[in-house]
């Protein structure tokens, strides 16, 4: 169960069709929004709810009150609460019904930068996670920092499934070659501290396109920014994609961008989608200096890093764009880690969690 919209969640469609080639029934519940597109047939069932309210908590106290009824009439066997967002309706349903609780953790979820800041918020959340994680019968997460962290709040053992995708075997196709000029690539949520704005703002110093693929909380205003800055001609919004589109629009990229500003341990702490898809379409990228991706380039030397300010990450993206001995040296070694970065491992993992706790 997610509280987002089911067409674009990659990490929830690889697990779900993994369970369901396992030979589980699957259920992914999500949200429905004014723009959601029709879903398309999946080797799982998928159910949408649709709210009244749009956001805050009374957003929140509705969805989790679908969510209750909805598990009345569904009669799980296991569930699979996603993030803090949806533990209330599995705590309430749990006075009701016996089943097998397993609980994954996308994100440290009290730290993300619009609850870190928000005293009474956070409060809240940290709470609810406090008192509900120690009643699941197995969680697992994103990355082995997330799984310190719900370690120790949970008491539990915390396993980690990272957000790998699928293997591409048409890396290098006629469909997906590069684009002129060459582009880089922006892909999840426009939501503040993730560094969209410093990216528009450099796109002045660069003979290059930024492909922004997601919407957000920063969507309007970024939209904004790129007129009041006359890049226009420069910048291109995507909006939603769906994964499949996704994975041709990176492959045509020349560079990833994943830079973070420091705002909560959520960011500090993360180990994105967007990383492995680089990877796996074989373009360097430019993160964070944070500790899972520092780990992950000293095992494979894939990365460049850049600070989260405007004046680093153009001099990391225009040393990409230049250096062409450095950037082939990253290429090549995208390509050999691709190999290994895949779901194929994962979801071996995923499965034992599984069978084990069910």
């Amino acid at each position: 169960m997610v509280i987002n919209d089911l067409s674009y969640d990659q990490r929830m469609q690889r697990i779900c069709g993994t369970l369901a080639s396992s030979g589980y029934d699957v259920t992914l519940v999500g949200r429905e929004l004014p723009e959601s597109v029709a879903l398309t047939g999946k080797p799982f069932n998928q159910k949408r709810l649709k709210c009244r309210f749009k956001k805050g908590p009374f957003f929140y106290l509705e969805y989790n009150l679908r969510l209750f009824f909805l598990l009345f009439r569904l009669k799980p066997e296991i569930i699979n609460s996603v993030d803090a967002d949806t533990l209330f309706a599995v705590r309430m349903y749990r006075f009701f019904a016996g089943f097998i609780w397993i609980h994954d953790a996308h994100e440290l979820f009290p730290e993300v930068p619009e609850v870190v800041n928000r005293r009474w918020v956070k409060k809240l959340w940290t709470a609810l996670e406090k008192h509900c994680l120690p009643l699941t019968d197995s969680i697992y997460t994103v990355s082995n920092s997330v799984a310190d962290y719900y370690r120790e709040i949970s008491g539990k053992e915390v396993y980690v499934i990272r957000n790998v995708p699928d293997a591409l075997p048409d890396r290098e196709s006629e469909e997906v070659k590069k684009v002129n000029p060459p582009v880089l690539i922006y892909q999840g949520a426009l939501n503040e501290g993730r560094c969209i704005e410093m990216y528009i703002e450099m796109m002045h110093d660069l003979e290059a396109q930024l492909w922004l693929v997601g919407e957000g909380d920063l969507s309007a205003e970024l939209r904004e920014q790129v007129k009041r800055e006359n890049v226009s001609d420069k910048v291109k919004f995507f909006g939603r994609v769906e994964p499949r589109e996704l994975k041709k629009l990176t492959q045509q990229a020349c560079i990833g961008l994943n830079v973070l500003e420091p705002k909560g341990l959520s960011y500090l702490s993360s180990l994105s989608n967007k990383c492995f898809d680089y990877i796996q379409a074989g373009i360097p990228s430019v993160h964070s200096a944070f500790p899972e991706y520092l780990a992950l380039d000293k095992e494979y030397h894939i990365f460049r890093f850049a600070e989260a300010n405007p004046r680093s990450i153009l001099d990391e993206t225009k040393l990409l764009l230049n250096d062409h001995d450095l950037y082939k040296s990253l290429r090549d070694n995208c390509n050999i880690a691709s190999d290994y970065l895949v779901w194929t491992a994962e979801k071996e993992k995923l499965v034992a969690i599984y069978d084990k706790t069910g």
